[in-house]
């Protein structure tokens, strides 16, 4: 069934040469036999026997350790770091994301082969699902979710879990190679949109539509009524003082014409008591003059006020001064 086992020695056997390749069948972490192993689902790490810690040992292996695993039929290939050696021999169990990669089922054959990878300093996430926008803070998620987790190969999805569950994040990018380690080391991470993923549509914001204003011919109007600026005749307010002979002079008042009703109005009528303007409308200003004469006459006010400016005898302030 397995043609490509028997060519390397079989299951278990080590491959010629001086790095550890050896082939073993492959099972998921809720196949192991000696209690619940849910810790292995949480990672990127795989559980191998203890002759492969014996093996390793011989060899020198630098640590971390840090395997290839390989599914030759299907030329798929993955990353991933050791958690323990307590398997049985033969047999290594992994997380069921990492067998998905592989494409292998529970008991297929994986070679198993250890590497030596750059450090990471950048990589690229695309989550598979927009239920991880809903994460409030994805970058520091990532971050805890990938302490369990050795190395990252470009193309793997891995898996990652956050309140009870499960999200799938596909490895589109990592710098400097495909396969890195990512055990104690500053790397940049970035996320792409999710799958499914739309951007919202945005909606134009129309322009403010400005208020016309209302133009209204006045002419249209039936009682309306038409003014004419600078019409009319009027009246001077204050004589003219550089003409003696017309200040001199005393004037009739002239009758005024009304611009608005085309009336003649009489000044003198306006300056008496008791008589109002009945042609007076709002908005209309009348200038008035005072045109009554004086009620008291001059012999009267000089009979009623006997003070006489320069008048009268008067002294010397400054005393004479008698010769001697």
């Amino acid at each position: 069934m397995f043609p490509f086992a028997e060519f390397f020695g079989g299951l278990g056997q080590p491959f010629p040469g001086g790095t550890f390749r050896r082939e073993y069948r492959i099972y998921s972490a809720i196949m192991f036999p000696n209690g619940d192993r849910s810790d292995v689902e949480k990672g990127g790490k795989i559980i191998m026997p203890p002759s492969a810690l014996e093996q390793l040992s011989r060899m020198n292996v630098q640590f971390p350790m840090l395997f290839k695993l390989q599914n030759g039929p299907a030329n798929r290939a993955t990353h991933c770091g050791v958690l323990e050696f307590v398997a049985e021999e033969g047999f290594v169990y992994a997380p069921s994301w990492m067998m998905r990669n592989l494409l292998l089922d529970e008991g297929d054959i994986v070679s198993v082969q250890s590497v030596s990878l750059p450090v990471a300093t950048y990589s690229k996430f695309q989550p598979q699902s927009t239920d991880f926008l809903d994460i409030t803070d994805p970058r520091a998620v990532l971050e805890r979710a990938l302490r369990g987790f050795a190395c990252l190969t470009v193309g793997d999805v891995i898996a990652i879990e956050y309140n009870a569950k499960i999200f799938e994040l596909l490895v589109q990018e990592a710098r400097p190679a495909s396969a890195v380690s990512i055990i104690e080391c500053d790397m940049q991470v970035e996320f792409s949109a999710p799958v499914g993923y739309r951007e919202p549509e945005r909606i134009p914001r129309a322009a403010p539509q400005e208020d016309e204003p209302m133009m209204i011919d006045a002419d249209a109007l039936p009682s309306a009524q038409k003014f004419t600026a600078f019409t009319g005749s009027g009246q001077r307010l204050g004589g003219n003082k550089g003409n003696k002979k017309k200040a001199a002079q005393k004037e009739e008042p002239l009758p005024v014409e009304d611009p608005l009703t085309k009336k003649r109005i009489d000044v003198n009528t306006l300056a008496q008591k008791g008589i109002p303007n009945y042609d007076w409308k709002p908005g209309k200003l009348v200038f008035r003059r005072n045109l009554r004469k004086p009620t008291v006459s001059e012999s009267d006010r000089a009979a009623a006020n006997p003070f006489a400016a320069f008048s009268g005898p008067g002294f010397s302030l400054k005393k004479s001064s008698s010769k001697a």
